[in-house]
């Protein structure tokens, strides 16, 4: 038997998805642990750019973007890696903020709310048995009625579930690194850039206290041929585009060292294992050149949450309560998906990039079509 700790619901993973869940649920009136392997405040690999479609659901669920004197952007350049660039405005635009803050402020949200956080908890495996979960993780066993899984990009969950994509031979939509940086550089506030390279692109663009985020996404071959040195990495390739190359040779690094992470896929995912709900980047990771998870991560959780609630009331069954969630993740981010990996494999490959930025730059309105797929409504 299990000598557990008894919730309604259980998340795994303290990221945009899991932390907001758990305040909608927890909100909502349900008991609601949530265990992140890490302990805030802390750095992620992300763009740091979100969708102003977000801002409503924030400040909704307690978060007083209106008095942090964030950055708004409303303009977006696009380089190849020869220099050739185009710049469009972003019909919604987003605004800039670093995870490290992010995450944090909503971590505060969460425990005043009263969510039950467990910090630097490793959640070892998880089993459903006669319509419970059993969480066996590094503070104890727990059981729960419900389980979400919020835990990136690729866990040892993955593994224990045995998900599709991680056994996938490596590929070129399955074996990316990204690499992040916080700098102060010359760089207009209202802007997100985002500089090609070889079999690869990195963006940049502001986030609070006068930062920049630069991040950037290649291939793992990239990096290999480099005699796997960022460094190298960095001079030999990013530098071959002009404006990559001012930007690193001119402005102030704020890290020792780069937050780095391997093995990231963008290979189709399942929303649903085991009975798990799955939100965020374990769900389905989107490119970062067709918009940003962090607004995929938040919608997600406001889908999850309605669906969650409906079970927990007896309004509806467990197989209902699953299949209606994965019919509307579907529904609102398949084709964002699709696009995504289409304008991805634009880019990479000097002439391919080029062309590309070139029929852009001539047809406006394909442009203007593009970007639209990027950015979801407000919700």
């Amino acid at each position: 038997m299990y000598d557990t700790n008894k919730y309604d619901v259980s998340i795994i993973g303290g990221g945009l998805a899991g932390l907001t869940l758990s305040i909608q649920l927890k909100k909502s009136g349900y008991s609601v642990a949530l265990f992140e392997k890490e302990k805030y405040p802390f750095h992620k690999v992300c763009g740091e750019y979100v969708s102003l479609e977000s801002w409503d659901f924030l400040t909704g669920l307690g978060l007083p973007l209106a008095n942090m004197n964030l950055p708004v952007i409303k303009k977006i350049i696009v380089s190849s890696p020869d220099g050739n660039f185009l710049q469009q405005d972003l019909p919604l635009g987003g605004f800039g903020i670093s995870r490290y803050t992010l995450d944090d402020e909503l971590k505060k949200i969460a425990v005043a709310t009263g969510v039950v956080l467990h910090e630097h908890c490793k959640v070892e495996s998880v089993f459903f048995v006669n319509e419970k979960f059993n969480l066996e993780t590094s503070a104890g066993k727990f059981s729960c009625d419900i389980c979400c899984g919020s835990f990136g990009k690729r866990s040892n969950l993955d593994l224990q579930l045995k998900r599709n994509f991680i056994a996938k031979k490596n590929n070129k939509l399955n074996n990316y690194i990204g690499v992040k940086y916080h700098i102060k550089t010359n760089f207009p506030a209202d802007t997100i850039a985002l500089h090609n390279f070889k079999d690869g692109y990195c963006g940049i663009s502001k986030i609070e206290e006068g930062k920049y985020c630069l991040c950037y996404l290649t291939n793992a071959a990239n990096l290999k041929s480099n005699n796997n040195s960022i460094a190298a990495l960095e001079k030999n390739v990013l530098y071959q585009n002009k404006y990559l190359k001012n930007i690193f040779e001119n402005c102030e690094m704020l890290y020792e060292s780069p937050v780095t992470i391997s093995q990231v896929s963008f290979t189709k995912k399942t929303q649903i294992e085991n009975h798990l709900l799955l939100l965020g980047d374990a769900a389905g990771m989107i490119t970062p050149l067709c918009g940003n998870g962090m607004s995929m991560a938040l919608r997600s959780s406001k889908i999850a949450a309605g669906f969650i609630d409906n079970f927990l009331q007896k309004k509806i069954s467990r197989d209902e309560m699953e299949n209606r969630y994965r019919k509307k993740w579907q529904q609102t981010f398949a084709n964002r998906l699709v696009a995504g990996r289409l304008i991805q494999s634009m880019f990479g490959k000097k002439w391919i990039t080029n062309s590309f930025i070139g029929l852009m730059k001539q047809l406006p309105s394909l442009t203007k079509a593009l970007i639209k797929q990027t950015h979801g409504k407000p919700f």
